[in-house]
């Protein structure tokens, strides 16, 4: 087993109105380095499709030294760093071309079985010869985050083009609504430092309208992503001032 590695260069259109990575894409990126190294080792989409099963996310966290800028070159890199039984975690890092860490990502799935939707024995399931390297880029527990109350509330759509193949909202649009619902004074003057999330419920395509509860404290906004009463995402994020030489 090795770390598995792709080079990019950072486009435009990936990037926020002051030239740093939007939230969403960099979710995306992670996530499609996520896919295509699972693919690579045997237990991809190609591999889930055939055997009726599918990943589940539980758990992203993600702490950001440096927010990757536009055209900047830049390294992904991942690895299956731990399982049990049940649960499997999949570690990352995006570096500069100088080979510094920007990024840091830990994140926590299962396996479930799409006709009984509940989860697997990851040993009934993986491949042979499934193994891990037993280095953590975020060496952090996978909790229940702590409750708050509300401070606002912001309602959204789910668009079409939120919804992925797998028919329901796509994880990174997540993001995007938690770092969209603190206001866009408070977003245009502060960097995203870390954004943690914890999955709890997916949204399908026939949910047409999202609330999002928040709380503002300081640095870090609390968010809770909601449907009527039901709870199918929390997330804490973690903000810094933005520099007059940044904006």
């Amino acid at each position: 087993m090795q770390k598995y590695s792709e080079k990019k260069i950072l486009k435009t259109y990936q990037c926020d109105r002051h030239g740093v990575i939007r939230p969403v894409m960099l979710m995306n990126e992670l996530q499609a380095i996520a896919d295509t190294h699972a693919e690579i080792l045997g237990a991809g989409r190609t591999f889930c499709l055939s055997n009726n099963i599918a990943w589940v996310v539980t758990h992203y966290l993600i702490d950001i030294a440096e927010l990757p800028r536009d055209g900047e070159e830049l390294e992904f890199v991942t690895w299956p760093s731990r399982h049990d039984s049940l649960k499997a975690v999949r570690d990352f890092e995006i570096r500069g071309s100088d080979g510094r860490v920007m990024v840091r990502a830990t994140s926590q799935w299962v396996m479930i079985d799409l006709d009984r939707r509940m989860p697997v024995r990851l040993s009934d399931r993986l491949p042979q010869g499934w193994t891990v390297i037993e280095e953590r880029a975020l060496d952090l527990p996978f909790e229940k985050f702590p409750d708050f109350e509300t401070g606002s509330c912001t309602e959204f759509q789910t668009r079409y083009d939120d919804v992925d193949v797998n028919q329901h909202v796509n994880n990174a649009v997540y993001a995007s609504w938690a770092t969209e619902s603190v206001g866009f004074d408070f977003r245009d003057s502060h960097l995203l430092r870390k954004i943690f999330i914890n999955f709890k419920k997916e949204i399908s395509s026939g949910v047409p309208e999202i609330i999002v509860e928040s709380k503002l404290e300081g640095a870090i906004s609390r968010h809770m992503i909601k449907s009527g009463e039901t709870e199918h995402a929390n997330i804490v994020c973690e903000w810094a001032p933005a520099s007059p030489a940044i904006l």
